[in-house]
């Protein structure tokens, strides 16, 4: 069974992320968004898609579980990479992706969220990168993304502290476009997608080529050196204690090495 379900309807493709109980980003999930990105590829009649999920939660994160399967930091830099190319992907896309962030979007589901067009979150929505406090550091080009939309300082404070904000402070810092209440952001993000479809669609495959124009050239480096950091960091020894305090639901106690 697909983690994740696809339909379409008036020229917009759905994409529900299924992975109970926190929609946490596995290998397996990141496999299906890229394969349902292919199956829309292959339906020109599509205008825009609309990225939620399913419960309580967009996605609270990354599956620390998974990952701790691994063994080296090659490993890691690879798992980084695999995500930073999906993601890639994603912002370079023919049609516009739209968001619809409800419970949290918390670690990989924020940098998830980042790599889509445009934002729709609930006002009481958490949004965040909390890797540090489990001793490790974002990996899907959260340290790239994130300044570009709150910026510089804010995202500083947002990855050092690890704490997260609300829907309605990330509006105020740029980094949803509008919030609204906790039971309607499906809906505002369809009718948004709605006045999208409404276009031509080789006007808007156009401008989709165009906007990404405007990154910095100096994006993919910082990407791959957070890659190389994420598979140096993730073998340490804070690392192994951080997400053993996370799985055992305590502080962990980091001895900086």
């Amino acid at each position: 069974m697909s983690t994740i379900h696809y339909e379409v309807t008036d020229n917009i493709a759905v994409l529900t992320i299924q992975s109970p109980p926190a929609n946490a980003l596995s290998s397996t999930l990141l496999r299906d968004l890229n394969q349902k990105l292919d199956t829309i590829e292959g339906v020109p009649e599509i205008k825009a898609v609309i990225l939620t999920g399913e419960g309580k939660f967009f996605s609270a994160g990354a599956d620390i579980k998974e990952f701790t399967s691994l063994q080296e930091a090659s490993d890691y830099e690879a798992l980084s990479k695999k995500g930073q190319v999906l993601f890639a992907r994603m912002e370079n896309y023919h049609v516009p992706i739209i968001a619809a962030i409800h419970g949290a979007a918390l670690g990989g589901g924020l940098e998830l969220a980042m790599a889509c067009h445009i934002r729709i979150a609930s006002e009481t929505a958490k949004l965040g990168l909390p890797e540090l406090t489990l001793g490790i550091i974002p990996g899907f080009a959260g340290t790239q993304r994130l300044p570009y939309y709150v910026g510089a300082s804010k995202a500083y404070e947002m990855i050092l502290t690890g704490e997260a904000i609300t829907g309605v402070e990330a509006e105020k810092y740029g980094l949803v476009n509008q919030t609204t209440d906790d039971d309607s952001v499906y809906e505002h993000a369809k009718q948004l997608a709605d006045k999208i479809a409404e276009k031509s669609g080789p006007t808007i495959h156009e401008i989709m080529k165009l906007i990404p124009y405007a990154r910095t050239g100096n994006f993919t480096e910082g990407a791959d050196h957070e890659a190389e950091a994420f598979g140096r960091v993730f073998g340490s020894e804070d690392a192994k204690e951080g997400i053993a305090a996370f799985l055992e639901k305590r502080k962990a106690s980091f001895k900086d090495q």
